[in-house]
């Protein structure tokens, strides 16, 4: 069966003990370790390692002897609970291993928990799990946590309620960070936190956040673009807070808007334009490029542009106005640009 993106976080959090199995697969294979860690130690409890209670197995083990799958979905344990067999980095030429084992599975078994990386539609695998009637398939994409995600992972370390400023920083760093380091952040935060009475204030928020300010400021430049107006201000401000200057930040979204301006005026389509861009752009941040090259269309874009380099003059000036607060109207001015 089909586990959907809506439900899957619930799913991850409290599984159903009685499922045959289930297979997470992604082209993102942090996102996929991190859902695959939290549902075994959800099936397993603190000790299921411990107690012998979780045989790990990778894909490469079983070329040599497929019938180590069935056995150890089959193994008795020491200790009483539930059992997990996790299978690491499957494909679909083991299709019919997995399926072997499935087709076998009783009551009592142990679940098969199987990892992938990105699975097509057709994929012999994926058929398997999203077929069987006990099992589910569930594809894990690069989308940023929810809310919903969020707040779980601050409980998960060690965190109550969060005022709504320091709240708006975080989400800001979730959408900046890869899962792992967003997690890695989380608990740096509850630990900077640990005794201290005081509401968590952004600037706590900011003080342990990663100082990598490149990915932050593409972050900021690709919501500006999507036209999410009101996701700018916690970005900027966690950029502002790690010294990033609103004159570098405008080179960067005018370097941006020149290469979407250069995809959208390709005769070939923007797809084919973006694939021609120099230096080329990373695969993860090709789909969301041709997507904004074509919501913004060559005119609009000459309109940002035109922005831009009215901001850039304005900031280079000898004008006493607040330079970031400059910067951030000229930001918010684009997304609803993109909007409108």
């Amino acid at each position: 069966m089909k586990l959907s993106p809506r439900d899957a976080p619930r799913y991850f959090a409290k599984p159903e003990a009685d499922r045959t199995g289930l297979l997470i697969y992604g082209a993102d294979a942090m996102r996929v370790a991190l859902r695959r860690q939290e549902v075994v130690a959800a099936l397993l409890g603190p000790n299921g390692e411990e107690e012998m209670r979780l045989t790990r197995l990778h894909a490469s083990e079983l070329r040599g002897d497929p019938a180590a799958l069935a056995d150890a979905v089959k193994a008795q344990g020491f200790f009483p609970g539930p059992r997990v067999v996790l299978l690491d980095e499957a494909a679909d030429g083991l299709a019919k291993t997995v399926e072997a084992a499935l087709a076998d599975w009783q009551a009592g078994d142990a679940q098969l928990i199987v990892t992938a990386k990105q699975l097509t539609p057709r994929s012999a695998l994926r058929k398997l799990f999203e077929g069987h009637s006990n099992a589910y398939a569930v594809g894990i994409y690069d989308d940023p946590p929810s809310r919903g995600e969020i707040e779980a992972s601050l409980k998960a370390a060690g965190m109550g309620q969060i005022d709504r400023p320091a709240m708006a920083e975080i989400e800001g760093l979730a959408m900046t960070l890869d899962p792992g380091d967003f997690r890695q952040t989380l608990e740096k935060i509850a630990l900077y936190k640990i005794g201290d009475p005081a509401p968590l204030t952004p600037e706590d928020v900011a003080a342990c956040a990663p100082r990598s300010t490149e990915a932050a400021m593409d972050a900021l430049i690709a919501v500006v673009a999507d036209g999410r107006d009101g996701e700018i201000g916690p970005l900027l401000r966690r950029l502002q807070a790690q010294g990033v200057q609103p004159v570098g930040l405008c080179i960067a979204a005018l370097r941006h808007f020149r290469a979407l301006h250069a995809a959208a005026s390709d005769p070939s389509g923007p797809a084919s334009g973006v694939s021609r861009l120099r230096p080329p752009v990373p695969f993860k941040l090709r789909d969301a490029m041709i997507r904004q090259a074509q919501g913004w269309g060559m005119r609009r874009l000459e309109q940002a542009m035109k922005v831009l380099v009215e901001t850039d003059l304005k900031l280079r000036s000898s004008q006493r106005a607040p330079q970031m607060a400059l910067m951030e109207r000229s930001l918010i001015r684009l997304a609803k640009m993109r909007g409108g």
